[in-house]
């Protein structure tokens, strides 16, 4: 029984004791953690005091240095102030000085204009009897008088002024003239070329007449197939030991003509043979056509033109246009219109590429119904080239109007390359029949009495009656003669027609 009060009291005392040491230690700490966060709370307010103390410090530092800088700036402004004022002051002296002087002066000014008014005055009182005088002479009133010599001095100045323009015109025409004359003789003797034409050949020459027979060939196969490869004709007729060659492409004529020659050289005369030549031919003359367009650009120092416009240059070189070769006649144009371009201070390179591309639609391989020019100006367009070349292109021979000096260059160029002595050439029949054709133009009209073709062709000089065609008829009818010459004839270059009226009275004294 003892033993089970033990048992029960032993436990409780445990538990008695280990609850109140638990009390003692919580009590411990609480009390510790209260002292740790007074000492913290007086740190904080000390530290806080010295904060506040510091901030009011500086506060009252920056008041201070404020307070002294407004102390200058106040100094300072005072000052400037007082010289503004001092200078406002003077300023006013010296405007009430000039306002004294001014005063002074007007008084003068008025002093003297009231002598003046009195001058004027009698003047006038003066002007007044003297008029009255001159009228009562004169027998015109003022304002008569005034409109008469207004007139007369009215006619003075348009008879002189009409007097200087005539003289400034004739002076002008003269030194126009002149200085035109002098720069297109320096640049035709500065050009120094051929003066012999080009002829295209169309025949070849065969080494005896049993040739033509071998040419045919068995069932005529041979020039079958020598006009199926090249595009041509070849005529054989009763000439002795020649063929012709006929086409309108002069580099299909110049193919057929090289493979005719080298066939004849070689003797093997087969369809086989003949396709093999006309194919060599072909390329060579492919690559003389790229070679002559590049060699012409070469030469005159122009760039940047596309491969297919110098094979159109290329292919002028078998062309001619009244026995003048036309990548000859585009060479020369360029080299004078560079001549003209430099003499008047013109762009000499633009006047030169425009020349040299003048007459590249005759190159260009087109069915259009097109001419020349208008060909050649789309060519240029879709080449990319400046407007003033299109326009120089378009307009050499006059389809269209000039829009720059350098397509004028190119027109001037264009007559004196075709006109120059020996370069385009043409039969003594056709020839003396074009110049017939030219007076009888001219004869045909009402009024003309004799016609006459000078300069080759280039002028035609009309002799009118006089009692039937007036002065003014004479215009109007080189005018029409003119127009029907252009419709109805073909020439190269340019027919200048000129009108002569003439009246003759012959009297005798017996």
């Amino acid at each position: 029984m003892a033993n089970w009060i033990w048992y029960i009291i032993l436990p409780l005392a445990g538990l008695t004791l280990g609850w109140t040491i638990r009390w003692l230690y919580a009590r411990f700490q609480l009390t510790s953690s209260e002292l740790r966060a007074e000492r913290i709370k007086q740190d904080a307010i000390k530290e806080a005091e010295a904060k506040r103390k510091e901030i009011l410090l500086e506060a009252k530092e920056k008041v201070i240095q404020e307070r002294n800088q407004q102390e200058i700036d106040t100094r300072e402004r005072r000052a400037e102030l007082q010289r503004l004022e001092r200078r406002v002051v003077q300023k006013e002296d010296a405007l009430d000085k000039k306002v004294a002087q001014i005063e002074r002066t007007e008084q003068q000014l008025a002093g003297k204009e009231k002598v003046f008014q009195e001058r004027e005055d009698a003047i006038s009182k003066e002007e007044q009897r003297y008029r009255a005088e001159l009228e009562r002479i004169s027998g015109l009133s003022a304002d008569e008088a005034k409109a008469l010599i207004i007139k007369d001095m009215e006619s003075e100045a348009k008879h002189d002024a009409q007097s200087l323009i005539n003289k400034i015109e004739q002076e002008a025409n003269l030194a126009g003239e002149k200085k035109a004359r002098d720069i297109l003789v320096s640049t035709i003797q500065r050009f120094a070329s051929e003066v012999t034409g080009d002829v295209t050949v169309t025949t070849v020459t065969l080494p005896n007449d049993e040739m033509k027979g071998r040419i045919i060939g068995r069932e005529g196969r041979n020039i079958r197939t020598l006009e199926t490869l090249t595009g041509v004709d070849i005529i054989i007729d009763d000439t002795p030991e020649a063929v012709v060659i006929s086409c309108f492409d002069p580099v299909r004529r110049e193919i057929a003509r090289l493979a005719l020659e080298r066939l004849i050289l070689d003797g093997r005369i087969h369809p086989a043979r003949i396709e093999e030549i006309v194919s060599k031919v072909s390329k060579e003359i492919s690559q003389k056509i790229f070679e002559e367009g590049e060699k012409v650009l070469f030469d005159l120092g122009i760039h940047n033109i596309k491969q297919d416009a110098i094979r159109a240059l290329g292919r002028l070189y078998f062309r001619t246009s009244y026995g003048q070769n036309v990548l000859n006649h585009s060479r020369e144009v360029a080299v004078i219109a560079g001549m003209l371009a430099a003499e008047i201070g013109c762009n000499r390179d633009l006047a030169k590429r425009a020349a040299l591309l003048h007459d590249i639609g005759k190159g260009v391989d087109s069915d259009s119904d097109l001419n020349h020019a208008e060909i050649g100006m789309d060519m240029a367009r879709k080449m990319g080239e400046d407007a003033r070349v299109i326009n120089a292109i378009g307009s050499h021979h006059g389809d269209i109007e000039p829009s720059c000096p350098e397509a004028v260059l190119v027109q001037i160029a264009d007559a004196i390359s075709a006109a120059r002595p020996g370069a385009r050439k043409e039969t003594l029949d056709n020839y003396i029949k074009r110049l017939e054709n030219l007076e009888g133009v001219a004869k045909d009209f009402a009024g003309v009495a004799n016609a006459y073709a000078i300069q080759a062709g280039r002028e035609l000089r009309i002799m009118v009656n006089n009692e039937t065609v007036s002065d003014n008829q004479s215009r109007d009818l080189a005018k029409e003669i003119a127009k029907k010459i252009e419709t109805d004839l073909r020439y190269p270059g340019r027919i200048k027609v000129t009108i002569i009226r003439e009246t003759r009275i012959t009297e005798y004294a017996r």
